[in-house]
């Protein structure tokens, strides 16, 4: 009992990891593969399950028993040049994402309070920023998670619909395949948004903010497979409602209710605010996870103080990154991309940025020179080799689709 006790009070950076998986961007990703896939593509969400816990945990291991961020790891055995290559990336992916899921949040705010959208993007922001700025960082840590619980809702959801057990068996568990575009984008998409290269980066440095040391390692395990776990419970049950209710409907996905029509058997006339809800708990967790990782994958690089347990005054750096990706963010907005449009596809960005991020977490995960007797277990490697080589591959196709 004692030692069960022990292991939920050592859940943090895997469960809120797990939790912000499940951002606006993530939601409407689903919902997107739902309604455009059907349920033909749950046998890919069933597999990403190990799939993340494999990633996230070779991410985790490496900061614990180096002592070291993924940058600063990556900077000392391979160059300052492909960290650069790779931090710049992850940059752009995540402002994209932030600025994406902004624009979902003051959407939906907007639709609740009859107040224009545009209004409430400042001020949306400005309380992220205030959330993680005056706060310690164990305050934020204890907000997160319990908002992680509220996301519950689309499980509820996709079970009130009661869909056709079988054939949810049948593509659960007999893959379904095919490379027509609209397929492999929906695939790359799931990808992406469920093995978020952003959430690499922000569980190894939040493992340093834990100061977690090497005989710690199974509880931080645990709290990683215990945050892919209930990640990707909620994101199967949303691509199941999106699926019974939306697919084959002919209704195109182009805005935010569109996508809250899933919960329609819960929430009756009152689904767009249950939606809202979710979408809003959803932003308010993901978006300080998203710009922070960016923030410490840059301060890392630079050798810049890091961390939330720090004042700004003694971090500069570190918060300009944070306060910057969320004003840059806020740009989005302005842009000509549909807020459907920009969560979508920056899910998909991330699918693509995938596959390099693996590959140098298994070259990393299995130098003992770097990790001592702690290298990549079987199922890291296994499942590891297998999201390169599914990532690569969803991106080679669509590559040349779009250039042939």
């Amino acid at each position: 009992m004692s030692k069960a006790r022990d292991r939920l009070k050592a859940l943090g950076p895997g469960v809120i990891t797990g939790g912000a998986d499940d951002d606006p961007a993530g939601i409407v990703t689903y919902s997107v593969v739902g309604a455009t896939t059907g349920f033909s593509l749950l046998w890919l969400m069933l597999l990403a399950t190990p799939m993340m816990i494999a990633v996230q945990s070779m991410a985790s291991r490496i900061s614990i028993i180096t002592e070291k961020s993924l940058p600063e790891v990556i900077t000392a055995h391979f160059s300052r040049r492909v960290t650069m290559s790779v931090i710049t990336l992850l940059v752009i992916a995540n402002v994209i994402t932030i600025g994406a899921d902004l624009s979902g949040m003051a959407t939906v705010l907007g639709i609740l309070t009859g107040i224009k959208p545009g209004l409430l993007l400042i001020p949306v922001t400005a309380l992220i920023a205030y959330l993680v700025i005056f706060n310690a960082y164990r305050v934020v840590k204890t907000a997160l998670l319990s908002l992680t619980l509220i996301l519950s809702v689309y499980i509820v959801s996709a079970i009130l619909i009661h869909p056709n057990l079988e054939t949810l068996l049948v593509n659960t568990f007999i893959p379904h395949i095919s490379f027509a575009s609209g397929y492999v984008v929906a695939a790359l998409g799931l990808l992406g948004t469920t093995i978020s290269p952003y959430m690499l980066f922000w569980q190894a440095a939040e493992e340093r903010e834990e100061k977690r040391t090497v005989v710690q390692a199974a509880e931080a395990d645990f709290d990683t497979v215990a945050g892919m776990l209930y990640s990707n419970v909620v994101s199967y049950f949303i691509i199941v409602a999106a699926a019974a209710v939306l697919y084959g409907s002919g209704v195109p996905i182009q805005t935010m209710e569109d996508v809250a029509l899933a919960l329609q058997p819960l929430g009756g006339r009152y689904t767009f605010a249950l939606f809202g809800v979710g979408v809003l708990v959803a932003g308010f967790l993901a978006i300080p996870v998203l710009a922070g990782s960016s923030a410490y994958a840059i301060a890392d690089t630079y050798g810049w103080r890091e961390g939330m347990d720090y004042k700004v005054a003694d971090a500069r750096g570190f918060y300009a990154v944070f306060l910057g990706s969320l004003l840059v963010g806020d740009l989005i907005y302005l842009s000509p991309l549909s807020t459907v449009d920009a969560l979508y596809y920056s899910q998909v960005l991330d699918g693509i940025l995938l596959p390099l991020l693996v590959a140098l977490l298994l070259i990393l995960g299995n130098n003992k020179g770097i990790m001592g007797s702690y290298t990549n277990s079987w199922f890291n490697n296994l499942f590891g080799i297998f999201t390169l080589l599914v990532s690569l591959g969803l991106s080679a196709i669509l590559f040349y689709q779009m250039v042939f």
